[in-house]
């Protein structure tokens, strides 16, 4: 199976990176494209055997899977390159999550997707979000599930629920790194305990507690009633997280659902479908 990635910026280039060290594709299966050839050039240097493309129609046209790594407000210029070379058996993936299915299904003929992947993927981790477009039949979705179980885990989700999801699986490990981050400058400014020993210490705790979360059996609530013995220092701490923090997760919700609903605008007058995305609203 041939798969192309149009576009190999940080996450086009990382994607490519971990689905060939998971030996879930052979650079042989790799074609790529991308504005900037000499980012091209580092990565067949990277991956020797990988084809290099030049340019997206030949990315799209080659491949039988293709995956759609640019911004949102890039789509409406590559879908409209792209789809008169497009098959109706060919399956393509947006990896952004703005991007909605009525706007891949509008402007192309094939079958389409939209996942949604993480940095985690780096080290075969993380959830993978997976949102199916109607023209997808049961043998194509398991391709999908398949390849990207290779690099972590594939969850199917309804696409209105993308940003929630998303704030989790693909932003919480940014929000969780700037939470240690400061928790760490705090530690070495009071302390002066060794800076690299306290982020090796955070980094370790917290794939342990992914860890009880997700095959321990715990839920968050249950994690901290059970570390948090009545009257100690961990329940002390945690009633000055509660205060501190009140109202902070609904605002950094509304942030990132604000930011999301003003790029599906913009793309859906890229696309023209301001009316279809009404009706949808209003049902």
């Amino acid at each position: 199976m041939k798969v192309g990635f149009i576009g190999t910026g940080s996450m086009g280039s990382l994607l490519i990176d971990t689905f060939l060290r998971s030996g879930a594709l052979e650079p042989c299966d790799v074609m790529a494209s991308n504005r900037s050839p000499g980012r091209l050039m580092e990565l067949k240097k990277l991956h020797p055997g990988i084809t290099i493309c030049s340019g997206n129609i030949e990315a799209a046209s080659e491949s039988d899977l293709v995956l759609l790594c640019v911004k949102p407000l890039q789509f409406k210029r590559v879908t409209d390159e792209i789809a008169p070379y497009l098959r109706s058996d060919q399956i393509v993936v947006s990896i952004t999550s703005p991007v909605q299915l009525y706007h891949l299904e509008s402007a192309l003929p094939s079958k389409v997707a939209k996942i949604i992947p993480s940095i985690t993927h780096s080290v075969r981790g993380g959830s993978s979000l997976c949102i199916f477009g109607s023209r997808l039949n049961k043998k194509d979705r398991l391709l999908l599930l398949q390849l990207f179980s290779c690099i972590g885990v594939p969850e199917e989700i309804p696409e209105n629920h993308t940003r929630i999801a998303s704030d989790f699986s693909s932003c919480g490990p940014a929000f969780l790194s700037y939470f240690l981050e400061r928790w760490i400058e705090a530690a070495v400014e009071a302390t002066g305990i060794d800076e690299a020993l306290v982020t090796r210490l955070a980094g370790e705790m917290l794939l342990g507690t992914g860890k009880l979360l997700t095959e321990g059996s715990f839920t968050p609530q249950e994690l901290q009633e059970r570390v948090a013995v009545r009257g100690g220092i961990t329940a002390q701490a945690l009633n000055h997280l509660q205060t501190s923090l009140e109202g902070v997760f609904e605002r950094l919700i509304t942030t990132t659902h604000d930011k999301y609903d003003e790029d599906v605008e913009k793309l859906d007058e890229l696309f023209g479908l301001g009316s279809i995305a009404q009706s949808r609203l209003d049902r």
